[in-house]
């Protein structure tokens, strides 16, 4: 699900991805928090809490910024393809 914008969130497609997985991993290109708890907290107004959420947030961890070139900046923090997807199949084998 990419949500290329906060206002208006798309609540009813945040939802039955939710419903639909029960995963949930949000990726943002900054501080972890921002993004992913505005995900988490449609989730926590609307969910049925009938089975279980897994949730992870990838972003930038408690540190300063860095200068750098983009691709130096997402190996530095994280942030690389290689990196999401091994949390996301740490965060799917957790549902198995």
């Amino acid at each position: 699900l990419n949500i290329h914008t906060l206002k208006p969130i798309d609540k009813k497609a945040i939802l039955k991805a939710v419903e639909d997985t029960n995963i949930l991993i949000t990726i943002e290109e900054h501080q972890v928090g921002g993004f992913g708890n505005i995900i988490a907290g449609v989730i926590a107004r609307n969910k049925k809490y009938s089975t279980p959420l897994l949730l992870d947030m990838v972003g930038v961890e408690d540190r300063f910024g860095e200068s750098g070139a983009p691709w130096e900046l997402t190996k530095v923090f994280g942030l690389t393809a290689e990196h999401i997807a091994k949390r996301v199949k740490k965060l799917y084998e957790k549902k198995k």
